[in-house]
C-alpha cells in the first residue's frame, strides 16, 4: 500500500509544482499612496510601464490617496500576499507616518520589502516676496523674533512637516507651522503669502521655483541637485542635521513567497537600470538606487527608527 501511495504523491507534488511557479498568471497592480498627478504617481507609472512587458503581464496602477499613504499601506497589508497587488511606498507610509502615530498596519511585520527605487531630496523655499536673503538671514530673524514666520506642511507625519521641525532643532529657532491635507494646498498658501516657509519635494517645488513663484534657499539632504545646481545644502548654508531625503521603493504584503519576491526585485532592478527610466525619474527630481530584498528591509527599519527618535526630540504629537 505505501508502494503505492508514495508515487501518488510524488505524481500529485510534480503537476503542482509547474502550477506554484505560474508567476504571475494575472493582472498586477501597483497601490500609489497618493493622487494621480504627483511625483509619486509620475515614478510608479514609469515603472509600471516598463515592468509589465519584463513579467509578461499587464502592470497597472491604483492611486487610492488619504491619510499619509495609510489608506493605501493597510490595502496593500490586507492584500493577498501572492504578488498581484504590490504598493509603490514611500518614506511616509513606511518610516514618517508609523514613527508619530499609530496605524492599523505595521511597516515591517505586515510587508515584503522588494526593492529601492530611489531617493529625492527635500527643498526649504520661501514666498517669493519674505524679505530673506539665505538661510543664515532666516536664522538670524527667527532668533531675534521668534515665531515671526509660518512654515506649510502637507500635514503631520508627512515630510515636510520633520523636515521643518528638523530644522528647528537643529538651527535653535522658533517657527509656527500650518499643516495642510497634503502638499498642493500647502505649496498654493506658501505661493500665495499665508505662510512663507516649506519643505516639498524637489519634484513638488521645481516648477514654482523656475516660475519664480518660490525661492529655493537649501536642499535638505547630503549633496546639491544637478537640477538646482547653484541652492547649498542646509548644511553648506550653516544649519547641520537636517537630512531629508525621501525614499521610495516597492513592497509586497507580508508572506509572499520569496521566489515571487526575488523575481520582482529583479525585474525591477532591470527596469532601472533602463537609461529611458533613469533620464524620467531625475526629471521627477529623483535618483536611481537600486538594492536587494534585505537591504531595503534594512533602511526601512533603520528609517523608522530615525523618525521615532525625531519625535521625541521635538515631542511631536499627531493633532
Amino acid at each position: 500500500m505505501k508502494r503505492l501511495i508514495a508515487p501518488a504523491v510524488a505524481a500529485m507534488m510534480a503537476a503542482a509544482a509547474p502550477l506554484a511557479m505560474a508567476y504571475p498568471d494575472k493582472t498586477i497592480t501597483i497601490v500609489v499612496p497618493t493622487a494621480a498627478g504627483g511625483g509619486n504617481d509620475a515614478m510608479a507609472r514609469t515603472i509600471a510601464q516598463k515592468l509589465g512587458p519584463l513579467l509578461g503581464q499587464t502592470v497597472i496602477i491604483d492611486n487610492r490617496a488619504g491619510a499619509n499613504g495609510a489608506i493605501a499601506s493597510e490595502f496593500v497589508a490586507r492584500a493577498a500576499p501572492d504578488g498581484h497587488t504590490l504598493m509603490f511606498g514611500y518614506i511616509a507610509t513606511h518610516a514618517m507616518n508609523p514613527a508619530l502615530q499609530k496605524l492599523r498596519y505595521d511597516p515591517v511585520a505586515d510587508f515584503a520589502p522588494i526593492g529601492l527605487v530611489g531617493y529625492s531630496p527635500t527643498l526649504m523655499v520661501a514666498n517669493a516676496s519674505v524679505p530673506v536673503k539665505d538661510v543664515k538671514d532666516l536664522v538670524a530673524q527667527l532668533k531675534a523674533k521668534p515665531d515671526k514666520y509660518t512654515y506649510a506642511s502637507a500635514g503631520n507625519g508627512t515630510a515636510p512637516h520633520y523636515a521643518a521641525e528638523l530644522f528647528k532643532l537643529s538651527a535653535g529657532v522658533v517657527m509656527l507651522g500650518a499643516p495642510y491635507k497634503g502638499s498642493a494646498p500647502a505649496i498654493s498658501d506658501t505661493i500665495g503669502g499665508q505662510t512663507q516657509f516649506m519643505f516639498p519635494s524637489l519634484y513638488t517645488a521645481l516648477p514654482h521655483v523656475k516660475a519664480g513663484k518660490l525661492r529655493a534657499l537649501a536642499v535638505a539632504g547630503p549633496k546639491r541637485s544637478a537640477l538646482l545646481p547653484d541652492v547649498p545644502t542646509l548644511k553648506e548654508a550653516g544649519v547641520d542635521g537636517v537630512d531629508v531625503q525621501q525614499w521610495y521603493g516597492l513592497f509586497a504584503p507580508a508572506k509572499t513567497p520569496k521566489p515571487i519576491i526575488e523575481q520582482l526585485n529583479k525585474a525591477l532592478n532591470q527596469v532601472l537600470a533602463d537609461k529611458e527610466v533613469v533620464k524620467r525619474m531625475e526629471e521627477h527630481g529623483a535618483d536611481v538606487e537600486t538594492s536587494t530584498p534585505e537591504k531595503f528591509g534594512e533602511l526601512v527599519k533603520s528609517e523608522l527608527a530615525k523618525w521615532k527618535g525625531v519625535v521625541q526630540r521635538a515631542k511631536l504629537t499627531a493633532d
